[in-house]
């Protein structure tokens, strides 16, 4: 932030552009509050009586999932590996196509009947693992989003002008706020009604701003700065000075598929499907989805490159001669690109669209934290006796601690890798035991509560993977390599356990 503080950075945020993003607020929230007369139980509150057609979950699912957040760090891939991170975009979309035609892990899930993936943890392998996969998969995923509101606040910060960080932190808590009012009322209804205006007013920013950089740069321009800039690796993946690079590569298919059919707020999509073809219709299509949730934010990273390289101010803080650059830095450069290059009036029609992603991303994980925590910790502990209106009320509470931890540790944890893989490694905290287990559970008949419990304290070598927990160590191993590593141990820790330690008879299957 020092680094930008001398710069004249100019922005075309005005009082048209303000406006527009103050309606779009009031109207999400109005919305959000008016489905609460959809809520008769607790199914209703976490899967929407199990009645999402294939449109709303299409839409739902691209919605959360194409956060502000993840603008944010698909367009650091993009300022930092250009053309070479589309190769990761594929990766997505081929893992969630796979998924949606074969119905891995999320159809059976469907049949089953689950709200949650927990669920299924009790009705395979035991109340107890319920509890504890329910705990992990809570806290890796709040660790997860705690970088949320640090992220969406540099953009705002960047493209509104906005110096000091009170105002800043007024703003994101009012934002935070209204998600939070609207979610905890109206639950699962409130997520998809919200998640399809939200998918609109976003669609509409995405394609026109990245239309507006096209024309503004043009295609042939961004091709010759960026091998001017980067040369071959800005374009090739399998370099290393790509930043990307073939394990990497591995890295990210294996998290398609983990994005797809293990993490919790994707597959409550599923169990929210009307049927099992709709779950498959869903992913299918929504695999479009998942390319288009990172091609068009790292085209708009590429433009940033190439805005900033052309910008001698602009170059010396973000692309210093010899010199590396801090990854919270970075994430300031697409802001700050489009906030000099869009028109006044439009680009309050992009904030209102990036604010839609960031509270279709907060909604949908706010809900689908509490509702974790509600159905499958506080629930099995009070021995499945509590009403659906306490459930509803203890899943309200949660949120509110959630929504306090994303203040405090969005501002106090120094961010010393890129913000997506960040991301990768927190949320690898569980779902590297929960693939080995809800794989080995469900294909698997042999598959014991030794076998799952073992995949699951796998999942916590995890946190090796973290800068700050890295230097304590005094080690420095890609990510990658720590991921790959630990989804493979999960494996082996499922299968070998498994065999050692079997499940008594009576309670296989």
């Amino acid at each position: 932030m020092e680094q930008l503080a001398h710069l004249s950075v100019r922005t075309n945020f005005g009082p048209t552009d303000w406006a527009i993003v103050v309606v779009f607020l009031v109207g999400s929230t109005v919305l959000g509050i008016w489905a609460m007369r959809y809520i008769r139980d607790m199914d209703d509150y976490v899967v929407a009586g199990r009645s999402v057609r294939t449109y709303l979950g299409v839409a739902s699912m691209i919605a959360s999932e194409l956060g502000l957040v993840t603008v944010m760090y698909s367009a650091q891939m993009g300022f930092t590996s250009a053309f070479a991170a589309f190769a990761v975009a594929v990766l997505a979309a081929v893992a969630g196509f796979i998924v949606g035609q074969t119905g891995l892990i999320v159809v059976p899930l469907r049949k089953m009947g689950v709200m949650t993936i927990p669920e299924f943890y009790e009705r395979r392998f035991g109340r107890d693992l319920r509890l504890f996969g329910g705990l992990i998969l809570a806290a890796s995923g709040i660790l997860n989003m705690g970088m949320f509101l640090k992220a969406d606040s540099m953009f705002v910060t960047s493209v509104m002008g906005m110096n000091s960080d009170t105002e800043l932190k007024i703003a994101m808590t009012l934002i935070l706020a209204l998600v939070l009012l609207y979610t905890s009322v109206g639950g699962m209804i409130s997520v998809v009604f919200t998640d399809y205006l939200q998918y609109v007013v976003m669609s509409v920013g995405l394609v026109v701003t990245s239309i507006l950089l096209m024309l503004h740069f043009g295609w042939g321009n961004i091709i010759s700065a960026v091998a001017e800039i980067k040369g071959e690796a800005g374009f090739n993946p399998f370099l290393p000075e790509s930043g990307l690079g073939p394990s990497y590569l591995v890295w990210m298919l294996f998290l398609g598929f983990i994005s797809s059919c293990v993490w919790q707020t994707s597959v409550m999509r599923a169990t929210s499907a009307e049927s099992e073809t709709v779950v498959r219709r869903t992913y299918s299509w929504g695999s479009i989805g998942f390319l288009v949730r990172f091609l068009i934010p790292y085209f708009w990273g590429i433009c940033a490159l190439v805005f900033v390289f052309g910008n001698p101010e602009l170059k010396r803080v973000f692309l210093p001669a010899g010199g590396e650059v801090d990854p919270s830095l970075q994430l300031r450069a697409m802001p700050i690109a489009l906030s000099n290059l869009m028109p006044a009036g439009f680009i309050g029609l992009l904030t209102a669209g990036m604010l839609a992603a960031a509270m279709s991303t907060y909604n949908t994980y706010l809900h689908t934290w509490s509702a974790v925590l509600t159905q499958d910790v506080a629930s099995p502990l009070a021995g499945g006796r509590l009403s659906s209106k306490t459930r509803i009320l203890i899943a309200r509470i949660i949120m509110c601690f959630v929504a306090l931890f994303l203040l405090i540790w969005g501002l106090w944890y120094p961010l010393g890798e890129r913000l997506w893989d960040y991301m990768a490694i927190t949320g690898a905290i569980y779902f590297t035991g929960a693939f080995a287990t809800l794989i080995g559970g469900i294909y698997w008949k042999r598959a014991s509560r030794a076998g799952a419990y073992g995949a699951f304290l796998c999942g916590f070598l995890m946190l090796v993977g973290l800068k700050p927990v890295q230097g304590l160590l005094g080690v420095d191993w890609p990510g990658q390599y720590v991921g790959l590593a630990v989804a493979a141990l999960a494996c082996i820790a499922m299968v070998t356990l498994s065999l050692v330690f079997p499940d008594p008879p009576s309670e296989e299957g």
